[in-house]
């Protein structure tokens, strides 16, 4: 069994915990939403090009690149079927720092959250702005660990406002890591932080995605 590969590549991380370090990336094809925002719409699409590789193929590749850190996106990546297997298999080197970016519109479940090879979760929380609020899958919240992330991006004070309820709702900061990062080009950073000063969100990280400031937003493989 493969999985579908749009592209596997070294950069940095441009978000996250380990912003600015070195990763590994596996961005995986197809996702389950459309978000008005997504900057990675081309790898939803049912015609784009992929690589059809097998989880020991994807890790043997990983392995040669001589980075730790791994980032596992798409896409939405827990829909590939071969996930658990590779999980399973950058589990035996435990050199490795294994993250899913995931959308927050899939159940964690059944992706080793008891087991030896679970991995690091950064979900989304979809936001009003993103169209598809009604598809986030709030049983998650439970499943999340210290070092798992919560993410709202955000592109107005509406969906801050949101972004608010929801964090005190399932008081995230208490169970995981909380960022806010803005939607480019729609809200200002500086309107992010007076928001955060006015209603005191201790503990929440405003985020700047990196790559889009060192490199072109669209630009692929970065």
């Amino acid at each position: 069994m493969t999985m579908k590969v749009v592209e596997l590549f070294t950069s940095i991380n441009g978000e996250g915990t380990r912003a600015g370090e070195l990763a590994v990336f596996v961005r995986f094809q197809g996702c389950n939403l459309r978000c008005s925002y997504c900057d990675t719409m081309w790898a939803n699409e049912r015609d784009c090009a992929y690589t059809e590789l097998t989880p020991a193929e994807i890790t043997d590749r990983i392995l040669a690149t001589g980075i730790r850190n791994v980032t596992l996106t798409g896409g939405e990546p827990l829909l590939q079927p071969q996930l658990t297997e590779l999980l399973q298999a950058l589990a035996a080197h435990p050199e490795l720092r294994v993250e899913i970016e995931t959308n927050g519109a899939v159940s964690l479940a059944p992706f080793g959250i008891e087991a030896p090879w679970r991995p690091v979760f950064t979900m989304d929380y979809k936001l009003p702005s993103s169209g598809w609020e009604q598809a986030m899958v709030t049983e998650n919240f439970s499943l999340l660990e210290a070092a798992d992330t919560v993410k709202f991006v955000s592109g107005s004070l509406a969906d801050l406002e949101r972004a608010r309820d929801i964090i005190e709702q399932y008081d995230l900061t208490h169970r995981c890591h909380v960022y806010l990062s803005p939607i480019f080009g729609a809200i200002e950073p500086v309107a992010m932080v007076e928001f955060m000063k006015q209603h005191k969100l201790n503990d929440v990280r405003l985020q700047i995605q990196i790559h889009k400031v060192i490199w072109d937003p669209q630009k692929r493989g970065v």
